[in-house]
């Protein structure tokens, strides 16, 4: 049987999207090409008519995880008013509910450090992709030199990720809750004291 090109288009963009959750939730060493062909309805031998290898797989889901966190990131900060767009992406990220979320959450806490070990194809999407998630960061903070809003939107980044991490590791009771807190606190306290400060008005005093 014959697909048309779009069938062929939404079937790849499904199993890219299946992969994407999988390697979030186990890793890229329990990645199945077996089990995702079969989730979407195909053969074994029918993922070499979408993909070269496993590892194109690995590196198509990889950044699809990344793009969708950025997405996310973007739609939220567009219903915002300037001043309160990063506190909110910060707020929404260092989360409870994106803690207990691993297969749709950000790929950075759960795929980080597999990616020292992927492939160069896969590291140089990882690397794209974070640059993208940085520079959307950045745009949050027009009021600041571009060099200073790109090192405080990584600073960012790095701090909500290692928080994530840690509260995960430390389950889902208070600890975890308290990890999250003082994630959300460090990562807006960085960035308040970044901006420039305005001079207080001398208080009058009474006659």
């Amino acid at each position: 049987m014959r697909y048309s090109k779009d069938h062929k288009a939404e079937t790849h963009d499904r199993i890219v999207k299946n992969a994407s959750v999988r390697l979030r939730e186990r890793g890229a060493a329990s990645l199945g090409v077996s089990e995702l062909m079969k989730e979407a309805g195909l053969t074994h031998g029918g993922f070499y008519a979408h993909f070269a290898s496993r590892d194109a797989l690995i590196s198509e889901a990889f950044a699809h995880a990344m793009q969708q966190t950025t997405g996310r990131w973007r739609k939220r900060a567009e219903q915002l008013p300037e001043d309160k767009r990063l506190a909110s992406i910060v707020n929404g990220y260092l989360s409870a509910e994106h803690r207990d979320d691993v297969g749709n959450g950000c790929a950075l806490p759960s795929l980080g450090v597999e990616v020292s070990r992927a492939s160069p194809k896969t590291r140089k999407a990882f690397a794209s992709k974070l640059e993208d998630m940085i520079a959307m960061l950045a745009e949050q903070s027009p009021d600041l030199p571009a060099k200073t809003a790109r090192r405080e939107a990584i600073a960012v980044i790095a701090t909500i990720m290692g928080a994530m991490i840690l509260a995960r590791a430390a389950g889902t009771g208070e600890f975890s809750d308290e990890i999250l807190s003082a994630g959300r606190q460090a990562a807006l306290r960085g960035e308040n004291a970044a901006k420039p400060r305005t001079k207080k008005p001398k208080a009058r005093t009474e006659a």
